[in-house]
């Protein structure tokens, strides 16, 4: 028995596939949807679900919750005096999950098929692979989340080809997925996210809009009292679903505080969130290389799509109806069924194959010409392009730049910054080359990625045949998108001479965004147009550089209209 897993940010659940289809399973509670919230007492009991959602109430600072937005990251949360990473903590709601479908089934349980949001990158599914081991199962696949829903909305048995956007918009990670239905195979096309933008988020906009109208300073509110005044918010953010008004009812200082919201106020108040979905599905249509009229169908999933701003929103911008025929809450862990089904090649699952794209450009760092002569490290070479179909191979050959250059390091890399440092790191190679005149020795850097998210790089000097390959393995250290962000306008500000600093500032920054929004040759040309800025801000002649700066906004205008 291989369970289908939907490992979420505010709820968990397990489903199995039976020969009606697929099920789900109910926890002890005799509920399927699992809180993904972890409490610890002072004698070491560990409460999981729905106990721990209530007891973090009365004691916040012994429970966690919202931890899947740290995946593979090195944050700690203390509960009880004890350190615990997100993975940890994961692990303790998949042991919980396993346990309610050992019990429930009657019989063990050891495999498992776990979702996980189509934008994460190769160190939080891997995080999430080592949680699944860390509570006993052997992961048999990592699927991404909008992929199991179409499995899951039967897309994969549409009786023409279509293409198919998936809206998935959870408690904690917001993904767009393109797919397109081409005879029996399902490919992804395009991927995009927000992997801090979810549920929570509009949860957050209440307790604000709340505690601005009632005059309550948010940020003097002790743990406890936040955790109240979220739970009154989570409630208040429910009735609007068959209404278009709803209550908040708060105590404060022991006073009761009242207020009736209505759903145009709130929509009003979550405009900055509404506008930072339309961002990933530009993305993905840009990348996809399609039009909005092109998609013959938006699904969506996640609990937070129920919200019926977020529905008026996607109806809105797609001019259409979105399918919304299998609960939200349910259809991820419905398609891992599924998909466990098919990797155990069951009889009752239509024959279908699955492709899935790489979400993260996979590059190396280079040095590159600045001027004859002079080179500038620290740039980056992307070499599988984010949104390639998996599983894929690439090879890029790299020159010396020094006269008897004994050594070349590979330094592997994951993101969309045209920098380095920016970017993920994720291990590094060296190999040794013979001695020779700068340009005349070279390596083959080839960079394999699986559909487990699994990368292997091998380098090959080119005169020698010697080669040296290294499986990747996961780091806990990583940058998450703020703070990449950061790092980026740092830089930014360091190079701007005083006198241009706020204009050329966000040119920059827009480059920026730009150059990571683009792939292929227009990348090339943006980094292009990025360094000849560079090359002018660094003369400190502001005629030069005014000059650089208008054609550089004329470039970017062009590109963005």
């Amino acid at each position: 028995m291989i369970l289908g897993i939907d490992l979420g940010t505010t709820n968990s659940l397990a489903a199995y596939f039976t020969e009606e289809g697929p099920k789900l399973i109910p926890n002890r509670l005799g509920k399927f949807l699992t809180p993904s919230v972890v409490s610890i007492d002072e004698e070491g009991q560990l409460y999981v679900g729905e106990t721990a959602k209530e007891r973090m109430l009365l004691h916040p600072d012994s429970a966690a919750s919202v931890f899947k937005r740290n995946m593979g990251s090195d944050k700690k949360y203390m509960l009880n005096g004890k350190d615990y990473t997100a993975e940890e903590l994961s692990s303790f709601v998949l042991r919980s999950l396993k346990e309610d479908a050992e019990e429930y089934l009657k019989e063990e349980v050891t495999e498992a098929v776990i979702s996980v949001p189509a934008y994460f990158n190769d160190m939080r599914r891997r995080a999430t692979k080592r949680a699944g081991e860390l509570a006993g199962l052997k992961v048999e696949r990592i699927i991404s989340e909008p992929t199991a829903a179409a499995i899951a909305y039967g897309l994969y048995q549409a009786s023409s080809n279509m293409r198919f956007l998936v809206f998935d918009l959870g408690g904690g990670t917001f993904d767009v997925s393109i797919l397109e239905l081409f005879e029996n195979i399902l490919e992804v096309r395009a991927v995009a996210g927000d992997n801090f933008l979810g549920g929570e988020d509009f949860t957050k906009v209440l307790m604000e809009l709340f505690c601005k109208k009632q005059g309550i300073p948010m940020n003097e509110l002790g743990r406890k009292e936040l955790e109240s005044l979220k739970k009154q918010a989570e409630q208040c953010k429910f009735g609007f679903s068959g209404s278009v008004t709803s209550r908040f009812t708060y105590s404060y200082e022991g006073e009761q505080k009242d207020m009736e919201i209505s759903l145009g106020a709130y929509e009003d108040a979550c405009e900055e969130l509404l506008e930072r979905i339309r961002q990933p599905i530009k993305r993905s249509l840009s990348d996809a290389g399609i039009r909005l009229r092109d998609i013959d169908q938006v699904v969506l999933i996640g609990g937070a799509t129920k919200l019926p701003i977020v529905r008026k929103f996607v109806a809105r911008l797609f001019h259409r109806l979105p399918n919304s025929t299998v609960n939200p809450d349910e259809a991820v862990a419905l398609g891992a069924a599924i998909q466990s089904a098919m990797k155990e090649r069951n009889k009752a699952i239509k024959e279908v194959i699955l492709t899935d794209v790489c979400p993260f450009t996979l590059g190396t760092e280079v040095s590159r010409e600045i001027d004859e002569g002079y080179y500038e490290s620290g740039h980056y070479c992307p070499i599988i392009e984010r949104n390639t179909i998996i599983p894929a191979s690439r090879t890029e050959r790299l020159y010396t730049i020094r006269d008897n250059q004994t050594q070349l390091r590979v330094h592997i890399l994951q993101g969309e910054s045209r920098f380095a440092q920016n970017n993920l790191s994720l291990g590094e190679l060296l190999i040794d080359i013979p001695k020779a005149k700068a340009g005349e020795e070279s390596i083959d850097v080839t960079y394999t990625y699986d559909i487990n998210s699994i990368l292997e790089v091998v380098v090959k000097v080119v005169s020698t045949g010697k080669t040296v390959r290294q499986v990747i393995k996961s780091q806990y250290t990583q940058m998450t998108d703020e703070e990449i962000e950061q790092r980026l306008q740092d830089l930014s500000y360091l190079k701007i001479p005083p006198r241009d600093q706020e204009e050329n500032k966000l040119l920059l920054l827009r480059g920026e965004r730009i150059y990571e929004e683009s792939i292929g040759n227009q990348r090339i040309l943006v980094e292009q147009a990025l360094q000849k800025f560079d090359r002018a801000l660094k003369t400190n002649d502001r005629a030069i550089i005014s000059e650089a700066r208008n054609q550089l906004k004329d470039y970017l205008d062009n590109l963005e209209s």
